[in-house]
This record gives C-alpha cells, sequence and structure tokens, in this order.
C-alpha cells in the first residue's frame, strides 16, 4: 500500500492569523469554539518536523511559535483556550496543555530549518522546563519536548533533568507478562508513556531503563494489533481485568503509537519497529476495524473517530494533526521491497 505524502491543505483551512482552530464541522472550521494550546504545541510539532517546509508551512511554524510564546506566562506556565474573541478562558496551569507546549517547542527548537525560529523556540522551552506538572501525561509530553532538545543541546541540563523526571513520572511496570504498565488503566496517548521511557534510557545512557520502554511498547503494540491491523484502545480507555470495547477509535492512539515505534527504531535499531509504523500509516487509509478511510483525500483533513458505525467525519485539529503526523513517519521508511 503506497502511503500519501501529507497534505498541509486542512490545517491551513483551520488556522488564521491568530492560531489554530480547535473543532470543524466536516471541513468547516468552527470558530465559536476557538484554539487550544493543546492543538497548536502538536501543530508546531509537524510543522518542524518538516525538513524542506514550503512557504505555507513554514506560515503555519510562525503562527504557532507566535501563539505559544503569548500562551507563556513569566513563570513557563501556559494558557490553554483562546476565544475568538481573542481573550484567554483561563488561567495559566501545568496541564497537558504545558507538556504539549514543551513538545512542540523542543521540536521547533532541535528540528526547525529556520534558525530564528530554533532560537526563540529554545527560549521559550527553557523557561517552560523550569516547571514541573503533578500530571503524568503532561510530563510525558514535557519530556518528549526535552528528548529533543537534549538530543542536539546535550549539554542543555534542563533538559535532561525534565526528561530524566518525565520517564520517573511514568513509574515503573510490574513484573505480571499479561500487564506490564505502570498504571491499571489505558486511557489516552498510551504509547507516549513507554516512547518517553525509552528516549530516557537512551538520553542517559540508561539501558534497562530504555529496554524497560522497549518491553512497555512491545506489550502495547502487541495488544492493539488484530489480524495484522491496528485495533487501538478506544476512547473509553481500558482497565485491567475489565471487557476491551472496540469502539471509538481516536486517530491520536494511533499517531502516539508510530511516533513512539519510529523512536524505538532509531534508538535500537531494530527495523522491525517499522511493521507498526506502516500499519498506522494503514490504519488511515482503510486497514482498520471497519475496512474505511480514516481520511478525506479531498480536504486532507483526518476524521475525528472511528466509531461502529464507520468514522466520525468531522476534521477537527486533533485529528487532522495524527494524520499527518502518522503519514511523516511512514513516508520515511525504506520500502519493504526495494528494486
Amino acid at each position: 500500500m503506497s502511503v500519501p505524502a501529507p497534505s498541509f491543505a486542512h490545517l491551513g483551512r483551520l488556522t488564521d492569523d491568530t492560531g489554530l482552530f480547535e473543532h470543524a464541522r466536516h471541513a468547516t472550521v468552527r470558530r465559536e469554539h476557538g484554539y487550544c494550546t493543546d492543538d497548536v504545541a502538536r501543530g508546531l510539532v509537524i510543522t518542524s518536523r518538516e525538513p524542506d517546509p514550503s512557504p505555507a508551512v513554514s506560515a503555519l511554524t510562525e503562527c504557532y511559535l507566535a501563539f505559544l510564546t503569548h500562551a507563556q506566562d513569566s513563570t513557563g506556565a501556559f494558557h490553554n483556550r483562546f476565544g475568538h474573541d481573542r481573550r484567554w478562558n483561563d488561567r495559566p496551569g501545568l496541564g497537558d496543555w504545558w507538556g504539549r507546549a514543551l513538545w512542540g517547542l523542543g521540536t521547533a527548537a532541535a528540528r526547525s530549518p529556520m534558525p530564528w525560529i530554533r532560537q526563540e523556540a529554545l527560549g521559550a522551552f527553557a523557561l517552560g522546563a523550569t516547571r514541573r506538572s503533578p500530571a503524568v501525561r503532561a510530563m510525558v509530553f514535557a519530556g518528549l519536548g526535552a528528548a529533543e532538545v537534549a538530543r542536539v543541546h546535550p549539554t542543555t541540563t534542563g533538559a535532561a533533568a525534565l526528561l530524566a523526571d518525565a520517564a520517573l513520572a511514568v513509574g515503573t511496570p510490574g513484573e505480571s507478562e499479561d500487564w506490564p504498565w505502570p498504571q491499571p488503566c489505558l486511557t489516552y496517548a498510551n504509547a507516549a508513556l513507554a516512547e518517553v521511557v525509552i528516549a530516557a534510557g537512551h538520553q542517559h545512557a540508561d539501558r534497562p531503563l530504555q529496554d524497560t520502554g522497549v518491553r512497555m511498547l512491545t506489550w502495547l503494540r502487541d495488544i492493539q494489533t488484530d489480524r495484522g491491523h491496528l485495533s487501538v484502545i478506544p476512547v473509553a480507555g481500558w482497565r485491567r481485568g475489565t471487557p476491551r470495547a472496540s469502539h471509538d477509535q481516536q486517530p491520536i492512539e494511533v499517531a502516539a503509537l508510530a511516533d513512539a515505534c519510529a523512536t524505538a527504531g532509531a534508538v535500537t535499531g531494530d527495523s522491525r519497529w517499522n511493521d507498526t509504523v506502516r500499519q498506522a500509516g494503514a490504519w488511515f487509509l482503510g486497514d482498520n476495524d471497519a475496512g474505511t478511510l480514516m481520511w478525506d483525500p479531498a480536504t486532507g483533513g483526518g476524521y475525528d473517530g472511528l466509531t461502529q458505525h464507520g468514522p466520525n467525519l468531522n476534521q477537527g485539529a486533533e485529528s487532522t494533526l495524527a494524520l499527518i503526523s502518522t503519514l511523516q513517519h511512514a513516508r520515511r521508511l525504506p520500502p519493504l521491497h526495494p528494486t
């Protein structure tokens, strides 16, 4: 199955001169719901990953960076909700949006081909990296940004310390073969927990920690694979010892798994992780429980979820970003049968 190049057309449709709108009705922007730092940060991750961005993609990067630096306060915390009336609807905090903001800023600081973007993003990242969140996933997302910074700025102690603290926040998985996970339930962006442990182990030359992350990810990959395709944990989650539902599956789970497997492959050199990245791309292209496309080729938007009745045809920011992120990884893999 050939993987299409990611389209930024719908992302451009969702973006104005302020930021990235969160929701859409089918492909039509719902401005009344405003913007959120969570999605803008994810937008900065994927635009910064483009090695040779078009002028349109570079403009998105500039917009998203400006939004995040505006969202950040002098202590390193971030606002999350910004209305279409250009007013913040919350106080700065250290929730998931703080973590994702640092992920976006760290990725821009490490990967953007524009020097001024890298410099500005690094300064904002450094301020945010002085803080710590009590929320596990907030720390995990921040840790992924720290891993990006530590990779290119190994002497930046703020990044290294944040990455180590993020892995510590994940906790230690049990020894049980049927549930080698640190928490009693799987909720959202699950693969990110394993990814940050792998990244921390690699960065700090801690092979046992890296192996722990690989073990977590291997189990998570296996339980989300069904008859050769991905069947990811649904939005309701899954608690140990209870029946597991099959719907509604969210694109963010597929993207998180692709991210983590790409990291595992890069760190371990094991090309078998590429197979799961390919499966993640195939999930969007129809190789899923419903055998249906999870994106709209006409708009470039990703569908918001896979329900028992088929796709939710709304094309919001989170799902479109998940689509683009996954296709970025899948497109970079070597062909299965090179000629």
